[in-house]
């Protein structure tokens, strides 16, 4: 019997190099958005002068992916991928903002809620309302917005006008649904 071979332990480690380079990083989107896409920017980086040290001599370039090409033919073809229609796709969609991440991060403000308004319901002509006969009731209008665990049509359900006598037993059905 000979010698059991050593494991790697370092094929991990590796990976993590290789996943921390900058070499080849291009542009995050919202750089490519607020700064490339602009008119005057964009006109200025497809129309650059020659420069020796750039793939194609800088005369060959995606503003959308931020990269050189070698000739046209090329650039043509890398218009035409999927890697581009994808690139496109994400940068049509609203960049973040600094509001946004710090909300994310439960350090913003969220907007103020619509309070309900009371709406006072008269009876009608024979006497009646929908809380009884010859009563006027005071009663609140209640919108829901659907959170993350509510389904849409469940927040379409609880939107109606709940009387005085109801508020209650709908505030206790609306602790347990979102809880």
């Amino acid at each position: 019997m000979g010698r059991l071979r050593r494991s790697r332990a370092h094929h991990a480690r590796r990976d993590v190099h290789r996943a921390a380079r900058t070499r080849v990083r291009s542009k995050d989107l919202d750089q490519i958005q607020l700064i490339d896409l602009d008119p005057k920017n964009r006109a200025r980086l497809e129309a650059q002068e020659l420069d020796y040290e750039k793939p194609g001599l800088a005369q060959h370039y995606c503003v959308e992916c931020a990269k050189y090409y070698e000739t046209d033919t090329a650039l043509q073809s890398h218009w035409r991928s999927k890697l581009h229609k994808r690139r496109c796709k994400r940068l049509a969609e609203p960049a973040y903002t600094i509001e946004e991440a710090e909300m994310a991060a439960g350090l913003g403000r969220e907007p103020r809620r619509a309070r309900p308004e009371p709406v006072t319901m008269e009876t009608d002509g024979a006497g009646t309302s929908a809380a009884g006969a010859g009563e006027a009731t005071t009663a609140w209008s209640v919108q829901i917005a659907p959170g993350p665990r509510m389904h849409s049509s469940q927040a379409e359900a609880f939107s109606y006008v709940a009387c005085c006598r109801c508020r209650v037993a709908l505030l206790m059905l609306l602790i347990c649904i979102l809880s």
